[in-house]
């Protein structure tokens, strides 16, 4: 355990990615295999369940340290981490228990079946024998993931480096619903690769949003465009007479959608597409609010299957007949489509948009939503199917967000680093004389804008319900949003996607800020 505490914090402390991939590097050289399995394990969100309630944890944390409840929360608010909190209350350390990674893993694992009190005893002890920056990471295993800035691509790297093999190689070994209790490091990265899991995925290639006017791409025609839309990421993949669903997330979605098992039957054995899993009435997109009902159900049933169908808008072909094809051209891949989605209702092709210079596209562009599209896709025809966010081949050209403007009513402190700032804010809108809340959002300021807020909310609170702070109704910001749908689940009825503050609005009193029918009237201009 202190070999991978000590490189928590080296990882901790550094933003230079070399650096990064140079620890994890020199971690998986020296490190036992078990060690090395759970370490990737757990950067790529493989942790294992939780066998303690947080609840549980704060209570006992506080009482080995001898503190209040508020002095705790106060505390816990400050640093923001509970983990980080745990470690730095309590007493230090009278001896000291060296186990390994994996080795406190497995205890971890053994006393899941305790009851509180065995827990709590085990905890306890655990706790005695760790010195802080240990007992942080004992703490991190059982409260969740590390937030260490470190990607499945630096995994990969640094894995690439330490073995020899190539980065593509691996970062598709990692792929897949793996754990270290289902193989070794071994197995998992140095053993026959025909032999792994079937339903194995290949490492997904990110779009990165266009950040210069299109002319600068150079040439139209080396370019394929094709609409974005709004959906799940996700690659189907058959083999072996088997349909395999996974989203871009690495979870296996098939039993989450029923209408693709049928595809074993029409796609050739050895496919993997890659698309935009979506609602389709027809010839017509739904909103995502559709797709929101299929996302939570591990289940489906046959009403909500009539209400929201779904098809995969098929972009990529990454597996071709058993063989792996993402080195080809773009143009190439796209070659093998119109071949294989003969005879799937439940898949449609991505048409290339036609286009007959950069403005011909800007105006087309400028049409997405009466499409029910996010904007444009833009991909070079020239291009092979990369693994994560690189640039140069793959941009997404999206419209410009919708906005409002609307009055800050409660605010909340952020944590980490701004614990003691407050940054979180619930926003609302005008529905006659009555201010109605429709949405959240924490970015989009500027750190001296969230100091000078943080002031104000402290004199002007009105009431404080636990963390949260109602204030006077007087501040206004423009808020961007990308999307809009009626929610009951809300007292405005209505819901927006990825909400951030544009710009705090200074010049316009609470007074003028939008009202609930405005959002209405956007709502209905684009079911319209």
């Amino acid at each position: 355990m202190k070999d991978f505490a000590a490189l928590v914090q080296t990882l901790d402390q550094t933003t230079k990615t070399n650096a990064k991939i140079a620890a994890l590097a020199s971690y998986f050289e020296t490190a036992p295999s078990d060690d090395k399995l759970w370490c990737v394990a757990l950067f790529t969100g493989r942790r294992p369940k939780r066998i303690i309630t947080t609840s549980n944890l704060r209570t006992w944390a506080r009482e080995a340290a001898n503190l209040p409840d508020w002095l705790f929360e106060d505390t816990y608010a400050i640093v923001g981490d509970l983990a980080e909190t745990i470690s730095l209350i309590l007493p230090p350390n009278t001896h000291v228990q060296d186990h390994s990674l994996s080795q406190w893993i497995d205890l971890l694992i053994l006393h899941s079946g305790d009851e509180p009190d065995q827990k709590q005893a085990f905890i306890l002890k655990a706790w005695n024998g760790l010195p802080s920056d240990e007992r942080f990471v004992f703490n991190k295993l059982i409260t969740g993931g590390f937030r260490l800035g470190v990607s499945q691509k630096l995994i990969s790297r640094a894995i690439a480096k330490t073995i020899g093999q190539p980065e593509t190689e691996v970062a598709h070994r990692l792929m897949g619903k793996w754990t270290p209790t289902t193989t070794t490091w071994e197995d998992l990265l140095l053993g026959d690769n025909k032999a792994a899991d079937l339903s194995k995925p290949y490492p997904f290639y990110l779009s990165h949003p266009l950040e210069t006017p299109p002319t600068e791409l150079g040439p139209h025609e080396d370019w394929q465009a094709e609409w974005k839309w709004d959906g799940i990421r996700g690659q189907i993949i058959v083999r072996d007479g088997t349909v395999f669903v996974w989203s871009r997330g690495e979870e296996l979605v098939t039993d989450r959608f029923p209408e693709f098992a049928d595809l074993a039957k029409t796609l050739p054995d050895g496919t993997v597409l890659d698309g935009e899993i979506i609602c389709w009435n027809g010839d017509t997109p739904l909103p995502f609010a559709a797709l929101q009902k299929r996302i939570t159900r591990k289940s489906v049933g046959k009403k909500l299957l009539d209400e929201a169908p779904v098809v995969m808008i098929v972009y990529d072909i990454l597996e071709w007949q058993g063989k792996d094809i993402r080195h080809a051209p773009l143009s190439d891949r796209l070659s093998h489509l119109d071949d294989c989605l003969v005879g799937s209702p439940c898949l449609r092709r991505s048409l290339p948009i036609p286009f007959t210079s950069w403005g011909h596209l800007k105006e087309i562009q400028s049409t997405a939503r009466a499409q029910r599209a996010e904007g444009v896709m833009l991909k070079r025809l020239s291009s092979p199917y990369e693994q994560g966010r690189k640039k140069g081949n793959w941009w997404k050209w999206k419209l410009d967000p919708m906005t409002v403007d609307a009055v800050m009513i409660y605010a909340q402190a952020g944590h980490g680093r701004r614990a003691n700032l407050f940054t979180d804010y619930t926003f609302a809108v005008w529905d006659g004389d009555t201010l109605v809340p429709f949405t959240k959002a924490y970015s989009g300021l500027t750190d001296k804008e969230f100091s000078e807020i943080t002031s104000w909310v402290r004199k002007n609170t009105l009431q404080r319900f636990g963390p949260v702070r109602q204030v006077t109704p007087e501040l206004v910001f423009e808020i961007a949003f990308e999307g809009i749908q009626d929610s009951p689940r809300h007292k405005s009825g209505i819901a927006v996607r990825f909400p951030r503050m544009l710009r705090w609005r200074r010049d316009k009193p609470a007074s003028e800020a939008n009202t609930l029918q405005d959002l209405r009237d956007i709502l209905n201009s684009l079911s319209g």
